[in-house]
């Protein structure tokens, strides 16, 4: 009889726990994984977890350093405007008023919107010619931006910025979700958002160098930033062509043996829910209408509005305690050193205890101390101090938050759906950020710091419900699997499949 019938109409999937066996089958006597069940695929070989883990550290030295090096160049580009600035951007282009914000604004509008439709189509065109390719192309775009002669040109080319990039980080974190089981994910996140760390203490010393060669060509050195930084990337996005692979079952740098396991122990991640590969409409719906989507949304903004804010601004900001041009761009460098070095702890800790939301509580409160020393009136020395804060808060938080909602979606189009309406919507966070910190509040900036405080706010509210929530849910199935274990009430494997993470055998990551 099918489980369904044996559950009464009123109970809810969250209220459904499955009986039958595991199938990732974990033979205690030799620690060797047997993987079974009644997928198509031939049975995989039984590896020991040092071959297992040999296999995975193959695997991130193939894709992680040409990923991570690609999300340097995107961060980069996005947020060079902000070393720009003080090299003669706003002067040359006569950016008065708050035309300088609307530049910062625009990109991030269709970086919105382009995120969700962007994952949609990454299958289709393959990681390995669609990830390269938008990089190419930003690349280009990004040298252009050297020889925008006015403003409207400098909106412009912010526009197609935003649209360029937009496939990029959503894409490799759902490309990534496609290569690692959910609890190996945040250590490779972090790895790769570790890009746009170092991104922004590179950004500091390159605009530092680059500087010399202001009147080069008639050029001054804001353009110069934007030309050579962007060939940069038009190199990465090359050598990306003949690196990057599509999905294990046609990575060419494993062996057969390899590629089988890594489909099986990633089909299986969650014991035999397994998931679903063909698309269809209900999975786009199962992500719109998810509730922990729209929650992470907001968790996702409390984070990203200090972390775009402190990045497209930090160099005004410390220009604002009286330092000079040169010397505000290198003060940009320490923080971004101490923030990546804080990204790695967090995510191999957070990956090897299995949890995401101590980790995204730790930057929150970091970012309440950075922000709430800048808004006072504390001596220069200790508002430098607290920008350490403000910028190791925030992004060595943001891994945590992209990793934990990727956990907690099964079905490979829900969650590429999700996971980009989770990055695209909550990234008009960004948008707000590029608008909080205006010339004329300069050099305390009392109104960017309060909104700062304003997200870290929000923070601090969404994150114990998300908690209160998994916890709930995950306690509920439990006991609802001792009932239908006691019932001898059975799901088929394709049934756990389709219900995804609401299989009544799926518990949520905390």
């Amino acid at each position: 009889m099918n489980a369904q019938a044996n559950i009464s109409d009123g109970a809810s999937l969250d209220e459904k726990k499955e009986p039958e066996a595991h199938i990732v089958e974990t033979v205690s006597s030799s620690s060797i994984h047997d993987f079974g069940g009644d997928s198509k695929l031939p049975p995989p070989p039984k590896f020991t977890p040092e071959q297992e883990k040999k296999l995975y550290r193959k695997i991130d030295l193939w894709l992680m350093p040409i990923l991570t090096l690609m999300y340097l160049a995107s961060f980069l580009d996005r947020g060079n405007i902000g070393n720009a600035k003080l090299q003669g951007l706003t002067t040359q282009l006569d950016l008065t008023g708050n035309k300088y914000n609307i530049a910062l604004t625009m990109y991030f509008v269709p970086y919105c919107i382009f995120e969700c439709p962007a994952n949609l189509v990454l299958k289709k065109f393959r990681p390995s010619r669609w990830l390269p390719g938008i990089t190419i192309v930003w690349g280009i775009i990004v040298t252009l931006m050297g020889l925008d002669k006015s403003y409207s040109q400098l909106v412009g080319t912010r526009i197609a910025l935003g649209i360029a990039e937009a496939g990029l980080f959503p894409g490799v974190v759902y490309y990534l979700t496609m290569w690692y089981p959910r609890h190996m994910l945040q250590w490779r996140v972090g790895i790769f958002y570790g890009g746009a760390t170092v991104a922004g203490a590179f950004s500091g010393l390159l605009a530092f160098a680059i500087s010399f060669m202001s009147g080069t060509d008639g050029m001054l050195g804001w353009s110069w930033i934007f030309i050579i930084e962007g060939s940069a990337t038009v190199a990465v996005g090359i050598l990306a062509f003949f690196i990057l692979v599509d999905f294990p079952d046609t990575a060419k740098f494993l062996t057969e043996e390899e590629r089988a396991f890594v489909i099986w122990r990633k089909k299986y991640d969650n014991s035999s829910v397994g998931e679903t590969e063909a698309f269809a409409l209900r999975h786009v719906w199962a992500a719109f209408s998810d509730w922990q989507v729209w929650l992470h949304i907001l968790i996702y903004m409390s984070i990203i509005g200090p972390l775009y804010g402190i990045s497209l601004f930090l160099p005004s900001i410390i220009n604002g305690f009286g330092f000079n041009t040169a010397v505000s761009q290198l003060l940009t460098v320490p923080p971004y050193i101490c923030a990546t070095t804080i990204l790695l702890i967090f995510a191999l800790w957070s990956d090897r205890i299995k949890m995401r939301y101590p980790f995204i509580l730790a930057g929150l409160v970091m970012c309440l101390i950075g922000f709430a020393i800048n808004i006072s009136d504390a001596p220069i020395g200790v508002k430098y101090f607290g920008t350490f804060f403000c910028v190791s808060g925030s992004y060595a938080a943001f891994p945590g938050v992209i990793s934990w909602l990727g956990n907690n979606l099964s079905g490979q189009y829900k969650r590429g759906v999700g996971m980009a309406l989770h990055i695209g919507i909550g990234n008009f966070a960004g948008a707000i950020a590029s608008n909080i910190y205006r010339s004329q509040d300069a050099p305390r900036y009392v109104l960017g710091h309060g909104l700062e405080l304003m997200f870290v706010g929000i923070g601090f509210v969404t994150l114990p419900i998300a908690v209160v929530a998994y916890t709930r849910i995950n306690a509920r199935r439990d006991v609802l699997e001792k009932e239908m274990q006691e019932k001898g009430i059975k799901y088929t494997a394709e049934e756990l499949r389709e219900l995804g993470d609401k299989a009544p055998d799926f518990r949520y990551t905390l």
